[in-house]
């Protein structure tokens, strides 16, 4: 095993733990999720990266990359966390392994693969979801169709936030990757050839839930296609319980225009983020790791 020196941190209400190790030469985690049970609903998001190269404005894994995960590093997460909680992952009803921690997974896609196949053989109930905010890397993204139509337990989620590509430009500076029309096009495909309904992750910051920005989507989205979760904005630091736009009412509201024309939706809810940053991109104890010193960050 290369993880080591792992802290445990437990959200206030006793249904998230976020996990931080130290790898050679890096930093990663993984957050866990109980819903009522483990035997009900088990959700892990883990790293496939250390830092990330992606730079989202919002988020504390941008300030830094060190290094991608190798596939045994990834997986390892998963085995650590099943095994300190005792959670026996034949019993649980729905089971959900989801590449969204830290690290864009389509930047390490040879680790990430090896990783899924390891985890399907491995968890062999467990749902393996992917989240990207979609690098133009168009042989990856054909590996990963190949994949996803031989393992079919696999899931596709894109980060989209906004209703356009210059606004998304300026949330996600990276450069080298799908336009929104393009990343249509690519879910379109990736369904046909699955069956299966991509989502996409839009978090809703009180300035992208107009009339307007809900009829982009719908225009570049069609729902016999995707499906859509709304979350609130993640945070870097640790003020959103204090500054974070958090109106779930608002989320709602917008995610009911979705519903309204027929919309397959859920809403992320954010239990966990306020007090050990449960959501992706919320990475308050491994930020100082990243910026140069040789432990993980404690909170402020």
């Amino acid at each position: 095993m290369t993880i080591k020196n792992t802290k445990m941190f437990s959200s206030s209400e006793g249904n998230v733990w976020k996990y931080v190790f130290e790898v050679p030469e890096g930093v990663t985690e993984s957050v866990l999720y109980k819903y009522r049970s483990f035997e009900d609903r088990t959700v892990l998001c883990c790293s496939v990266q250390s830092g990330c190269p992606v730079k989202c404005t919002f988020c504390g894994a941008g300030n830094s990359f060190l290094r991608n995960l190798d596939a045994n590093e990834i997986k390892e997460q998963v085995d650590f966390v099943f095994a300190d909680k005792k959670i026996d992952s034949r019993k649980v009803n729905k089971l959900q392994i989801m590449f969204m921690s830290m690290g864009e997974p389509f930047l390490n896609y040879d680790n990430v693969e090896l990783a899924i196949r390891d985890l399907n053989s491995a968890y062999k109930n467990a749902q393996l979801l992917v989240s990207t905010i979609a690098p133009d890397r168009k042989g990856d993204l054909e590996r990963f169709i190949e994949l996803s139509t031989e393992i079919n337990k696999i899931g596709l989620q894109f980060s989209i936030h906004k209703p356009t590509d210059e606004e998304r430009n300026k949330l996600i500076p990276y450069k080298n990757k799908l336009t929104l029309s393009q990343i249509s096009e690519y879910g379109v495909k990736w369904f046909n050839a699955t069956g299966r309904n991509p989502f996409c992750n839009y978090c809703v910051d009180g300035k992208n839930d107009t009339n307007g920005d809900f009829e982009k989507l719908r225009d570049l989205f069609p729902q016999e296609v995707f499906n859509f979760t709304f979350s609130v904005v993640c945070s870097k630091d640790e003020t959103m319980k204090d500054a974070g736009f958090r109106n779930l009412d608002k989320i709602n509201s917008f995610r009911q225009k979705f519903i309204n024309i027929g919309y397959n939706t859920r809403t992320f809810d954010p239990h966990g983020q306020d007090d050990i940053g449960g959501g992706c991109g919320q990475l308050w104890y491994v930020q100082n790791y990243l910026l140069g010193k040789n432990t993980i960050g404690e909170r402020k």
